[in-house]
Formats: C-alpha cells, structure tokens, sequence
C-alpha cells in the first residue's frame, strides 16, 4: 500500500521558518546555499548582504483566521500589511489571472537571531474571503514556490548589486524573476538556488532599498553584469538618448508612424522631411530604448511602441512638449553645469542672461510650450481628488485655491471629480487665458486672478502649490509660505506636491530633479524634514505627506 506525507498545516509552515531564522549566521548560511563559495569571496560577500528573513505565502479566509495562524507560531504582526506587487505578478501570471483578482500582501513578524540582531519572517498572505482563488491557493501551498531565503543588500549601489548578482551566477544560482515594489520602494532580485543547495529552500532572494530598475532589467533578461566601463560609457551616452527623443519629437516622426503598421526609412524620410539614410540610423537607435520597434521578419521597418505615441502631441498624455524642452533651453542650460557648481548662478541665467521665468515670459510660444510640458507629469495627480482634506472640502462645498497653477491641470480634475467643488486659480496674465480654455466646463466653477505669490486670495478652504516651491530657493520659499499663511484663514488647509529627496543613498527621481532646479531655475529638492522647517519659519506646521504616482508626494499643512 502506498502512503503519501499529508501537506503540513500553515501554522506548522510558520513556525518551522521562525525556528530556521533563529539559527542562522549570515556566512554560514551563504555558504550552505552556494556550496564552492568561501574564502575571500565569501568575506566580501558578507561585508555586503546579511541574512534577513525567510519566505512563505499562506492563505486564510480573513484576517482573523491569519492572526490566530501568526500566534499559534508564536509570531506577532509587525506593522500594517502592505501590498505585494512582485509577489501578485508572480501569481497572476502563473496562475492565468489578472493581477487585479489576486489580494496579496506582505507581513513581517519581527524574529531575532543569534546575536539578538532584527530579523522577520516575510508572510505572503493571498487573503481569499470569497472562494474565488481557492485553485491558487491550494496548488500554491503544494508547491511552495515562493518560499525562498532573502540577504539585504547593505549600501546598495549599482556596482555592488552587480558584483552580487555575478557572484550568484558564477556558484550555480540562476536568475528567477524579481521586481521594483513602489509601496516600499525597493527592488527584488529572484534567484533559483543551485541544484547543490544545502538548505530546504529553493529559491534566493536579494533584496535592495531603492529603484534599481537598470540592474533588474539586466537580471530579467538573464544578462552579465555590465563591466565598470561599459557602465560609464552607456551613463556618458546619455545625452545622445535626450537629443534623439527631441529630433523624434520635432520631426513629427511619431505622426508618421503607427503602433499597427510597420514602414521603413523610405517610406518616411518624405514625411518628415529628412535624409533616408540618417533617419534610417536615427530609428535603430529608437528601438534601441524603445521608442519604436522593429518589425520581426522585417529588417528595416518600424512600428511605434506605446512610449512613442507619448510624443505624439494629441497623445492622451503627450511629453512632445517636455521632449523638446529637455532638448531645446534645459539640454543648453545643462552645458553650463560646471558654470552653476563652481558660482551658483543657474547655468540657464549664464546662457541666456535672465532666469527661465522671465525667458519664458518673453516668447510666448515657449511659454505655451513649457506649460504644455507641465501636464507630462499630470499621472501624479491621480489619487489627488480622494485626498481626505479635498473630500471633506467637496462634501461641504468649500472652494479650492490653486497657486501658481498653470494651465490648470491639477485644479481641472478636481473640479471634474467633485461638482460641489469651486476653485480659484491664481496666475500670470498669459497663463489665466490658456487655463480658461483648458478647463472647459468646469471654468463655470472656477475664478481667475491674475498675479503672483503677493496676490494670494484670501478666504479660501484649501490652498494648494504644485511643484512650485522647488522651483526657488530657502528665502523665496519662505516668503511664497508667508504670503499663503497671511492670506489662509484659521481652519484652511494647504497640500503642497513635491518630489522628496530621500533621507538615504537610495536612487530617487528627486534626487535627479534636485540637479535639474539647481542648474536651471537655482531651486532645490528637499527632504520632508527640510520643508517642515520652511512651513515653521512660515507660521504654519506639516500634519504628514503620503506618496503619489511618479515618486511625488503631497504634504499637508495648517497654520500653527
């Protein structure tokens, strides 16, 4: 008679990875999970990731039901559970289900090791209250798959995640997936652990803080790590990426083409008025980062991605204008960077003898433009209408200052979301009558002053400045805060967007925009911390920020 070994209960699977965190040494284990790997390669991989947590995935009715689960193991949750977007992928992809079907999130119960140091065991819980992924769970906790072992990457930099990654691949690991989580950014790189292994787990995982997206593409796509060089001459090559992007987007190229229909260089060098042959080197290269792709089948003939109809100017979400402006005034301005590091004069005042502003003023058709290239951003906006302080000010009727709001983009979906809304919008003479225009409707609801920072209207219920205040420094910061504060009645609340600098190394979009305002207006990103000390010297205090799409966040504050 054949017998089989019943399927061990979720709480058994929880406690038996608890007791294996516990035991743990980092170079031990290491050296258990690639066998071959010691020495000085296994020192200096030591030096740069410690053992962090083991994996699972479980799967309780509810919430309850995870909580008795986590205790009768001995385990307390550590934290809200967050969601897991590596993770879902993985399933939904597996399993044939759309990734919106799926519920997962991640949970962290503190364990501590033998030297007493913080370590957790990782629980994916696929929450399934109505049956509907019962198949998933039940094949998911036969197999085990996402059960896996995970080092943190201490000081994570491109070079030292590669030099991780090459000494994995070289002692028989094999890439196995991985991802960028945005809900706490940080980036995953999946490994299948050698046949060798002398763990019971059989996949690895390396975990780094921060977007390291450049890296994971290569592990994806199962590619070396780059050597040092190769990693400057494709950083140095940059600027050829952003004239490129801008010569696609002037010669209308992108109107020319179709997602659908693939048409050589030929076929479009009429169109666009240019040189077959040069045109023909130009659309390699778009397919190189993936503007256009090549037709399979088709040598020499291409079709538009979905990140070439992007430069399409009617596209839903156009960058054409931001295109242009990146290599048009801002890629000159760039030419002077030395010019800004070495005196702190913007390079853009050195090239063109004003500020930007001013510049702009001047010529309105780079105005509209760089107006225009203002709403390449607007995804940011999204969750912006839910906010509970625009909400509340809906329920209540209340009305919405936007300063220094451009064209409107911002204010328009607010007053699209909620009808009970009104708004005012504050700005420039050229800029009020594009606005009225590009809020349509909604412009019935709305009234338009015509200023700058001094003419904040009074009265208002929420006040709001969207990536306006890195665009100057601490002096003028404060004195647009003053103005907002003076004009804000007691209860009014002001929710300010900005991109973040991070607190840690982490490669952030903050960080490039930091450089970006420094060169080109004399504005600066900034830390949380470094705007609640602007609002304080304002007479106002931040309550808390909460992260949007594109690496923004919104701050909110109220007078003190």
């Amino acid at each position: 008679m054949t017998t089989t070994t019943p399927a061990r209960t979720d709480v058994e699977r929880l406690r038996a990875a608890a007791d294996f965190v516990r035991e743990q040494e980092t170079p031990d284990l290491l050296a258990r999970v690639l066998p071959g790997l010691d020495g000085p390669e296994l020192r200096a991989m030591t030096e740069r990731c410690r053992f962090a947590h083991a994996a699972l995935l479980v799967s309780p009715p509810d919430g309850q039901a995870l909580r008795t689960q986590l205790a009768a193991a001995g385990l307390s949750p550590d934290g809200e559970a967050r969601p897991s977007v590596v993770v879902r992928d993985r399933l939904a992809a597996r399993h044939g289900r759309e990734a919106g079907e799926l519920d997962v999130r991640i949970l962290r119960p503190a364990v501590y090791g033998p030297g007493g140091e913080r370590r957790a065991v990782e629980v994916f819980v696929l929450t399934d209250p109505a049956g509907s992924a019962a198949d998933v769970a039940a094949e998911e906790r036969a197999a085990d798959r996402e059960a896996h072992l995970a080092f943190d990457v201490e000081r994570p930099d491109p070079l030292v995640l590669r030099g991780l990654r090459a000494g994995f691949l070289r002692h028989g690991a094999a890439p196995d997936g991985g991802g960028y989580n945005p809900h706490e950014d940080g980036t995953v790189f999946y490994f299948a652990a050698p046949e060798e292994t002398k763990t019971p787990y059989r996949r690895v995982e390396l975990y780094a803080r921060g977007d390291h997206r450049d890296v994971l593409a290569e592990h994806l796509a199962g590619r070396p790590s780059a050597h040092p060089a190769e990693t400057l001459l494709r950083l140095l090559t940059g600027a050829w990426t952003t004239q490129a992007l801008a010569v696609c987007a002037e010669l209308r190229l992108p109107e020319a083409m179709s997602p659908s229909t693939a048409r050589g260089a030929g076929e479009l060098a009429p169109l666009v008025g240019a040189r077959t042959e040069n045109l023909a080197t130009l659309l390699r290269y778009l397919a190189m980062v993936g503007v256009v792709a090549e037709e399979p089948g088709a040598r020499g003939t291409f079709r538009l991605t979905e990140a070439g109809l992007l430069l399409r100017e009617d596209a839903e979400g156009s960058v054409r204008a931001l295109a242009l402006m990146y290599g048009g005034p801002f890629y000159e301005s760039f030419a002077r960077l030395a010019h800004t590091v070495r005196t702190g004069e913007p390079g853009f005042e050195d090239r063109y003898g004003e500020n930007h502003f001013d510049h702009f003023a001047r010529d309105p058709e780079l105005a509209a433009r760089f107006d225009r290239s203002m709403t390449a951003s607007a995804p940011m906006f999204d969750p912006l209408p839910q906010h509970p302080v625009v909400a509340a000010a809906a329920a209540a009727g209340r009305t919405v200052v936007d300063i220094a709001g451009g064209t409107g983009e911002l204010l328009g979906r607010l007053l699209t979301a909620h009808p009970a809304l009104r708004g005012v919008l504050l700005e420039r003479a050229h800029v009020v009558e594009a606005a009225r225009t590009r809020l349509g409707t909604v412009a019935e609801r709305c009234a338009f002053v015509t200023g700058d920072f001094a003419d904040v209207p009074p009265d208002g219920d929420v006040y709001v400045l969207s990536r306006v205040l890195h665009d100057w420094d601490d002096e003028r910061c404060r004195a647009i805060l003053r103005h907002c504060a003076a004009a804000m009645p007691p209860e009014a609340d002001l929710l300010i967007v900005e991109r973040l600098l991070p607190v840690d190394p982490a490669p952030s979009l903050a960080t490039a925009w930091d450089l970006h305002m420094m060169c080109n207006t004399g504005g600066r990103e900034r830390t949380a911390a470094g705007y609640a000390g602007l609002l304080a010297d304002a007479g106002l205090t931040l309550v808390g920020h909460s992260p949007l799409p594109l690496e923004a966040h919104v701050l909110h504050a109220r007078r003190l």
